[in-house]
């Protein structure tokens, strides 16, 4: 919502917002694997905790890449772990995956590693940028809080 309401204070910026559940402030109701949108358009794209709730997360990637214009940014933000991505799609019930994945409707846990090569593959170029201290982190990431920063 701090985005929402700073983006649309300013007229230079033409800023859209997409929730297709309904949940937060948004304008459109895009579905993250077919979004209806023409190829190359946006300059920047914010996907913050978004490819957890989403089966086919390759296909939602895509997707992210062919809206974008070159050299746009997208940034993305997940619940992390260590290691390797976990998901496992035999696990269907809102109790299962609360407990397998930490939240009802997410169907995986990533891990940074895992997640960037999964944008790799899809022709991003990636850098995960970590917060480690405070004096660094003026945007009040969590201490040690990981973001991927993607680019076409």
């Amino acid at each position: 919502r701090s985005i929402y309401r700073a983006f649309k204070k300013n007229p230079s910026i033409i800023y859209t917002s997409s929730d297709l559940s309904g949940d937060f402030l948004s304008e459109v109701y895009y579905d993250i694997t077919n979004i209806e949108s023409q190829d190359d358009i946006f300059d920047l794209i914010i996907c913050y905790h978004i490819l957890e709730h989403i089966e086919d997360d390759y296909q939602a990637i895509k997707e992210l890449y062919r809206i974008m214009k070159k050299n746009a940014v997208c940034i993305i933000q997940t619940p992390w772990k260590q290691g390797e991505i976990y998901e496992d799609y035999l696990i269907r019930s809102k109790e299962d995956r609360l407990k397998h994945f930490g939240q009802k409707d997410h169907v995986r846990i990533y891990s940074a590693i895992g997640l960037k090569q999964r944008l790799t593959d899809c022709e991003f170029s990636v850098e995960i940028r970590e917060y480690q201290e405070e004096a660094e982190n003026k945007f009040g990431h969590k201490t040690k809080e990981s973001v991927l920063i993607c680019r076409k």
